[in-house]
């Protein structure tokens, strides 16, 4: 697992590159703010319920969450699950947001 900034992520969707991006907070979380990304939360990543990115597994996958952490876990699972390339976004989409603003 590495880190990225959201400096490199916008550089990288400004650029319109094929991302695999991972939201891993609460629905209602994700329904306050969102990028876009594929919304699974830590609970379900936590426990093996990843069916719909089953094909990313060997893509660089972007995850996320609102600071950090919880994304910094869901990277650590997703290796053990098999993900060869995961990066979590440095502070997580409070960051992005206030990049954006």
């Amino acid at each position: 697992m590495h880190n990225i900034t959201v400096q490199e992520l916008k550089q990288r969707k400004d650029a319109n590159e094929t991302l695999y991006i991972l939201d891993v907070r609460e629905p209602s979380e994700y329904a306050e703010v969102n990028m876009g990304a594929k919304l699974i939360p830590l609970g379900q990543v936590l426990s093996g319920q990843i069916d719909d990115i089953e094909d990313w597994k060997d893509k660089e996958v972007i995850v996320h969450c609102r600071s950090g952490v919880r994304s910094l876990n869901a990277c650590m699972m997703l290796e053990q699950l098999g993900f060869k390339n995961t990066k979590n976004l440095e502070g997580g989409i409070n960051a992005w947001v206030a990049l954006n603003q």
